[in-house]
């Protein structure tokens, strides 16, 4: 399907109207959902995939992925930022995630995936240790204590205390220059 021309036009037909309405989405992830919807369109109505496509409107595929971000975006506030298990904002255990991915980067040879993937997992177990106390998930795998969440917090910020600095955009991103690599958009 994603060799047709008409599955192309309607990735650039669709990525055009978005950013109409001035949302930037990846191609492949367009692409990946109008496969998807053809894919549905053509297996609820009993039709082949080419005749699905005449139920294709990029306009409304557009405004319906915008639709999407907005509501997602509506429903993530500010004030949800740093409640469990989230870590809070300023997190010393978040800044060594960040201080440490450009190394990361470097050792793994500049694969983006790879490194991802390293803090991805370790953000989301500092997440859950923050919120383990209150997950029930985790009721038989902690001591009758409970963790001492700020007792880590303090031990890292003593070994580190400059450690928020790393939050600062422009730093990370020359320690990401400094290891020779960088984002640049095509």
């Amino acid at each position: 399907m994603r060799d047709t021309k008409a599955f192309k036009d309607a990735v650039a037909q669709t990525l055009a109207e978005l950013a109409r309405l001035g949302v930037t989405v990846r191609p492949g992830t367009v692409a990946d959902t109008i496969e998807r919807n053809i894919s549905a369109v053509a297996a609820r109505m009993g039709i082949q995939e080419l005749s699905a496509w005449r139920y294709f409107d990029a306009t409304r595929l557009a405004s319906a992925i915008a639709l999407q971000r907005q509501e997602s975006m509506d429903r993530s506030t500010p004030q949800d930022a740093g409640h469990a298990p989230m870590p809070p904002v300023d997190n010393p255990e978040l800044a060594l995630l960040l201080a440490g991915f450009p190394d990361l980067l470097a050792e793994n040879g500049g694969d983006l995936y790879a490194a991802l993937v390293n803090v991805l997992v370790n953000a989301w177990l500092a997440g859950h240790i923050h919120g383990e106390d209150g997950c029930s998930g985790c009721d038989g795998s902690r001591g009758p204590a409970g963790h001492d969440w700020q007792a880590r917090m303090n031990a890292i910020t003593t070994l580190a205390p400059d450690i928020t600095r790393w939050f600062d955009r422009d730093v990370w991103t020359t320690a990401l220059q400094d290891c020779g690599y960088g984002v640049t958009r095509r």
